[in-house]
């Protein structure tokens, strides 16, 4: 079932996700819904808050960016609890989208190198380093797990030009090729 991403503006998008166990209500129907909603909106991540659960969980699949970053081909993971507990090297910049900003993309600076603890679908532990174009999507979705928005990540100068296309985006006047959920959804004319 294709779950609606959350728009930006959402309360659920700015709160710190709460960890969860192995008796989470549904979990195995959750992650299969998580991977059909983020493949459906083109995604090559989703953070559970995106979909309206504040729960440590997100999903990447980094495949899109073969083509330019060939350590990507086949790379598919999906992470519970994580925390990333070191990150190094000098801050690269890259423009980033985020489906709870449809038509946005922005340059955001991060570290190029991460150490990131976490448990697979079926809790299993792990503890990888990872570097480049794959860092930087995890980042990007760990952030949505810490109540971190793409925008909390450019300047105070940059928000206040964008101003309007985020109030667009809140009040759902956007177009998109998948399903939303606005915080506050358009007003009908009479």
């Amino acid at each position: 079932m294709i779950l609606p991403v959350v728009a930006y503006g959402h309360p659920v998008l700015k709160k710190k996700a709460q960890e969860i166990g192995p008796d989470y209500p549904d979990l195995k129907q959750f992650i299969s819904d998580f991977w059909e909603t983020m493949y459906e909106a083109d995604g090559v991540g989703l953070a559970a808050p995106q979909v309206n659960r504040s729960i440590r969980i997100f999903a990447i699949d980094a495949s899109p960016f073969v083509k330019d970053h060939p350590e990507t081909d086949g790379l598919k993971k999906m992470f519970i609890n994580a925390e990333i507990y070191n990150e190094e090297g000098d801050e690269w910049i890259f423009n980033e989208g985020c489906l709870s900003f449809p038509g946005m993309r922005e340059d955001i600076s991060r570290k190029p190198l991460i150490r990131i603890r976490w448990v697979d679908e079926d809790f299993q532990p792990h503890d990888q380093m990872f570097d480049g174009i794959v860092a930087r999507v995890i980042q990007h979705e760990y952030d949505h797990i810490e109540g971190i928005l793409m925008v909390d990540r450019i300047t105070s100068l940059k928000r206040v030009l964008l101003k309007r296309r985020l109030n667009d985006i809140t009040k759902g006047n956007v177009d998109t090729s998948y399903k939303m959920l606005f915080p506050q959804p358009k007003k009908r004319k009479i």
